[in-house]
């Protein structure tokens, strides 16, 4: 079978689920003999520090995004110029410069993107139009997720091919936009969203979500859990002699870093964690530069800056190495969450996880076994809990082992292009 996968690049800078997602269901299928494309755009895409889509061109690149729905005149530039706009050379080094991850300010050309050929990118649209048609020739063209609906009615039309649509946290995207722009956002996506032959949420709490948002029938849902590669996440031994915290994500005050040090700074005072350590990875962009500074400051100013660690580098080889030297892993999210991966690498290692009850990480916890949802999400209970669970070893170990037992029997990426390679064959 032959896919064409189209996906948003990013810059590489920090742990973006995402795009790790979407590369090992990429490698997975082609270990079985298909033929996948990836392609990429606005920038190109990166995953564990390499541009995983090289032979392939970047469509909609984003400084051409940027130029076509601001300067009307844009469309009348010499075609060589436009090349040179759209170069890998030049996009790597815009991306490099990335300094925010939000849609506010971005409202305009996430509209006129969502609107297709309706929208200022409409020459960008013809090109990635013609290189399908002329070029790649797919079966079937899955789009990364639902901020791309505005592609799916020209190929499923001009192509003749179906389209289906991964869906993850679009949500959060849309909900940082005006209030004005965000209804018209949910409502072009509900439009659109007739074009696709399949929708395939990450998890049950989003695919409801996204039913009631998109206005569409639940028959046309098919849930698909993320999957990881276990192969190399060797077993944690929990750390018995120095507890050990850890933090998987990008690091940033929205994904709950910061509620995440105040609990292990009330921790700290308890005599039996004396030697409680914290250990943060996962990037950041430049946004959160300023953020990161005061949270050390605080660290310092309660002579706690020796008792945690920042990683630079979260390669998969680094995460697998992170993980390994841990008891327990929390990514304390202030906002629900579509699915969450940092969770299934920490059990793949046998790490037991601690969650705010929102999202789908109940759903996640309940089903593995591998952890603990806390409620409300604060940092006094959060500590609390933490502290329940480091001080309770046989309950920690248990959760590690069934948490680790179920990600490779039923997270696996294997277990996931089987689900989705199923999806296909139905929609072909």
């Amino acid at each position: 079978m032959k896919i064409v996968q189209i996906i948003p690049g990013v810059a590489g800078a920090f742990y973006c689920q995402n795009c790790m997602r979407d590369r090992e269901f990429v490698m997975e299928l082609r270990a079985r003999g298909h033929d996948v494309i990836m392609a990429p755009m606005y920038l190109p895409v990166f995953a564990e520090g390499e541009d995983i889509a090289m032979d392939v061109p970047v469509f909609y690149g984003a400084v051409s995004v940027y130029l076509s729905q601001y300067l009307p005149w844009f469309g009348n530039l010499p075609q060589f110029i436009k090349r040179f706009i759209n170069s890998r050379h030049l996009l790597k080094w815009v991306a490099s410069k990335a300094g925010t991850m939000r849609a506010s300010g971005l409202e305009g050309m996430t509209l006129s993107v969502l609107s297709g050929e309706g929208g200022a990118q409409k020459e960008e649209l013809d090109r990635l139009i013609l290189w399908l048609k002329s070029e790649e020739k797919p079966d079937i063209v899955h789009l990364s997720n639902a901020l791309l609906l505005g592609l799916a009615k020209r190929i499923k039309n001009e192509l003749g091919v179906p389209v289906v649509c991964t869906l993850q946290d679009e949500n959060s995207w849309i909900n940082s936009m005006d209030v004005f722009s965000a209804r018209k956002a949910w409502q072009i996506m509900a439009e659109k969203a007739a074009d696709v032959a399949a929708f395939l949420p990450v998890s049950h709490y989003y695919s409801s979500l996204m039913q009631e948002q998109l206005g569409q029938d639940a028959k046309r849902f098919h849930v698909v859990p993320i999957g990881i590669n276990t192969d190399g996440y060797l077993p944690s031994d929990l750390s018995p002699d120095t507890p050990v915290i850890g933090y998987l994500s990008r690091m940033t005050s929205s994904l709950g870093l910061e509620v995440l040090v105040d609990a292990f700074m009330m921790m700290k005072v308890n005599n039996r964690l004396r030697n409680l350590r914290l250990r943060v990875m996962g990037g950041r962009v430049r946004e959160d530069v300023s953020f990161l500074k005061k949270l050390k400051q605080k660290l310092e100013k309660w002579h706690m800056q020796d008792d945690v660690d920042f990683f630079e580098d979260f390669g998969r080889g680094q995460r697998i190495d992170f993980l390994r030297s841990l008891s327990v892993l929390t990514v304390p999210m202030l906002q629900p969450e579509a699915f969450g991966m940092f969770m299934l690498e920490a059990m793949a290692a046998g790490v037991p996880v601690v969650e705010p009850r929102i999202g789908a990480f109940p759903e996640i916890i309940e089903v593995t076994g591998g952890g603990v949802c806390y409620d409300p999400n604060d940092a006094v209970t959060l500590a609390k809990v933490l502290e329940q669970t480091l001080l309770d070893r046989k309950r920690l170990e248990e959760m590690g082992r069934l948490g680790r037992e179920y990600v490779r029997a039923r997270f696996s990426v294997k277990v996931t292009a089987e689900s989705v390679l199923e999806i296909y064959r139905k929609c072909l």
